[in-house]
């Protein structure tokens, strides 16, 4: 596809222009208010006629693209009051910040989960004539391509890898993110749009697997918690049988360092409050 690039417009200084036009009108008026000569009195008129409609401002962070019998013939970026080709078409295209939330959209993750999402984007118009000749709207242009790359992005990521490696929706938002982005970066390019940021909003598992994948998630917190709880307790034992070797406090056979492993074991892992046994005779 051809891209339309920017070029500048021809433009003269409004004030200058208007100036002109009021010389002319005076001229004019007294051409025609003493009959002599009547057609330069007409001729003046005429051109103050003319010569208004090419008058316009262009605010900051606008432009205005002057299109002339159906050719471009250039775009205006500076701020101003200017005068152009009164005959020319100028339309108006801003270029500040803009953004829009995207709807809450339900597709399937890179493991067939379905999920919903929604995104936040950030953008602005870099290239007027390419946002009005290049594309048929370039903001429903945007709004669609900005659905179809988090469509996308959802088939790259799953929404959680729990403890597997890799990265995921949910767990490394700054990548998915700078994804997004670039994704649809590439996508809108054509419309002479930039991409200043693209931000995940909303994330949830849809409504019919919500429940399950909860579960899910607290049984594998839970293995987790137990887990550490484990190997700090063995730890824990570990030390203590070193310290009362070391420190000759008592001397533990087999049996009873079983026994001490045990009841440590028991009071340190158990979520209940532990209930001491005190043993006053012998093991056997």
């Amino acid at each position: 596809m051809q891209r339309t690039f920017d070029k500048p417009g021809f433009k003269i200084n409004g004030f200058g222009a208007l100036l002109m036009i009021v010389i002319m009108f005076i001229l004019g008026g007294g051409f025609v208010r003493a009959n002599v000569p009547i057609f330069g009195g007409l001729l003046c008129l005429g051109a103050v006629f003319l010569g208004l409609p090419g008058l316009y401002a262009v605010q900051p962070n606008e432009s205005r693209v002057l299109t002339f019998f159906g050719s471009y013939t250039g775009v205006i970026k500076d701020a101003g009051f200017w005068w152009s080709n009164p005959f020319a078409v100028k339309q108006k295209v801003s270029q500040r910040v803009r953004n829009f939330n995207s709807e809450r959209l339900k597709v399937n993750d890179a493991n067939g989960n379905p999920i919903e999402i929604a995104a936040v984007i950030v953008w602005k118009v870099t290239s007027p004539s390419s946002a009005l000749f290049d594309v048929d709207s370039y903001e429903d242009f945007i709004h669609i391509q900005s659905e179809t790359a988090i469509r996308t992005l959802c088939g790259h990521y799953p929404y959680d890898n729990g403890e597997d490696p890799g990265l995921s929706l949910r767990g490394d938002p700054e990548e998915v993110s700078d994804t997004l982005q670039k994704e649809l970066e590439e996508r809108v390019r054509t419309a002479g749009v930039q991409i200043i940021e693209a931000r995940l909003t909303h994330l949830a598992y849809a409504p019919e697997i919500a429940q399950a994948m909860l579960r899910r998630q607290q049984a594998q917190a839970i293995i987790a918690a137990r887990k550490q709880i484990v190997e700090g307790a063995v730890g824990m034992v570990q030390m203590a049988l070193q310290q009362l070797s070391e420190q000759q406090i008592v001397e533990l056979d087999d049996e009873r360092k079983a026994m001490m492993v045990n009841n440590l074991m028991v009071a340190l892992v158990s979520e209940h409050e532990a209930q001491p046994i005190i043993n006053t005779g012998s093991l056997s």
